[in-house]
């Protein structure tokens, strides 16, 4: 098992590529299962996460292999509608295959999923929104069993946004006979790329990027070639490194139309940007108090909370973070803490009280999001810290250490 030394306070300077988005490349990995030609994804980021999706569509019976960034799929021989355990507990993303092996299949055998401990994510939205297609689904020994004669196109409400939902359903539907209807879609970038890749394969769909989506039912889809967005949750990471290490880094392959929201925060707690052709310079000064509450898209993202909130530790005043997304996504709080940042927590808002300096120290991700706090925090902290478990980290970020490195950073990757 891996952990990072980080040697701080460091400057940065320099420039760095965003990798593509993982959070998209994710659902785009099982559109390949809707269609019996090849898929070829670009810019897919090299992670776990990446990995094991590759793992289970080879366990359905697909094709999937990667040349540098590159992935081609191809399902042509898919066989199996059964998704184990031992891969789906890994990452809670593996519930995508659900839809489209419905689709494709009419038929799942699909292990409740695993991922972070970050709260309760449950998956009776998807399993409802497939009844109302025509599902049959059981719950049996933690798996989901789901049948259908084929899927016809219904109404679907979504008590609350979900992106894997959202997904989920539209890839059902792209297939099932008739007209289906997503109220309160989850309106995220990631899933309006998604539905621009099923609409380039062949799929009737109106309303991406709106809170109602319509979708036509076709035949059959074709394969195409596709390039990922660029990750905005990996660029905020970024632009986070350069506020609370005072630096100025030029950032590239940036998805400006989709980070609105963390570039508005970033400028609100002190940072200064100005846009190039290649991306984006952002400069870190003084860092300011400031109030954040996580939101759906196009709100604060949740993906953001914990790096601001490392940034916010050395704030210059106190600050108030509002988490609504999920109810126990502040395990990072006690991490930081142990560097010296002064963070009470009372119910899902998290009193932070900015801090002089932070001090190196032994600390332990607990998930995907808080690993990437913590190496923020360690940049800027007097001394070594090291961080423990960073698998959590390699789950959603491209060898975010080598990026660092490049800029300046002092931090080093140690087998344990």
């Amino acid at each position: 098992m891996d952990k990072f030394i980080v040697e701080g306070p460091t400057k940065l300077e320099g420039s760095v590529i965003v990798s593509g988005s993982k959070n998209a490349s994710l659902p785009m990995i099982s559109a390949a299962i809707l269609t019996n030609e090849n898929l070829i994804l670009h810019n897919v980021p090299d992670l776990m996460d990446v990995d094991t999706m590759c793992k289970l569509m080879v366990q359905l019976g697909c094709y999937c292999s990667r040349e540098k960034s590159t992935l081609r799929i191809n399902c042509s021989g898919l066989n199996s509608d059964f998704a184990p355990y031992d891969l789906v507990r890994k990452m809670r993303a593996s519930i995508l295959v659900f839809g489209p092996l419905m689709a494709r299949l009419r038929s799942a055998h699909i292990s409740l999923p695993g991922g972070c401990a970050i709260g309760v994510r449950p998956v009776n939205l998807h399993i409802n929104a497939i009844k109302s297609m025509g599902g049959r689904v059981e719950i049996e020994n933690g798996y989901i069993i789901s049948k259908a004669d084929r899927l016809k196109g219904s109404t679907v409400y979504f008590d609350i946004p979900t992106v894997t939902g959202t997904e989920n359903i539209i890839m059902a539907a792209v297939l099932a006979e008739g007209r289906t209807v997503i109220k309160n879609a989850a309106r995220e970038p990631e899933v309006v790329d998604l539905i621009k890749l099923l609409k380039e394969m062949g799929a009737k769909i109106e309303g991406e990027g709106e809170s109602v989506i319509e979708i036509e039912g076709v035949k059959s889809l074709k394969g195409t070639e596709y390039t990922v967005m660029a990750d905005r949750i990996e660029t905020g990471t970024l632009m986070c490194a350069a506020l609370i290490t005072h630096s100025e880094i030029e950032i590239k392959n940036v998805p400006l139309y989709a980070v609105d929201a963390i570039l508005d925060k970033f400028v609100e707690v002190g940072g200064k940007y100005v846009l190039t052709d290649e991306g984006i310079i952002v400069k870190g000064e003084r860092i300011k108090p400031t109030m954040i509450k996580t939101a759906v898209y196009p709100g604060f993202p949740t993906d953001m909370q914990a790096q601001f909130m490392a940034v916010l530790s050395l704030a210059d005043g106190t600050s108030i973070v509002e988490e609504t997304i999920f109810e126990n996504r502040f395990m990072h709080v006690a991490e930081l803490n142990r560097l010296g940042a002064n963070i009470i927590v009372s119910g899902n808002k998290a009193v932070v009280e900015g801090v002089e300096e932070l001090i190196g120290a032994s600390v332990m991700a607990t998930d995907l999001r808080a690993s990437a706090s913590l190496v923020l925090a360690a940049l800027a902290a007097h001394g070594k810290t090291e961080i423990l478990r960073i698998y959590h980290l390699d789950r959603g970020y491209e060898r975010l250490e080598e990026k660092l490195t490049r800029l300046g950073a002092k931090i080093w990757r140690v087998k344990q």
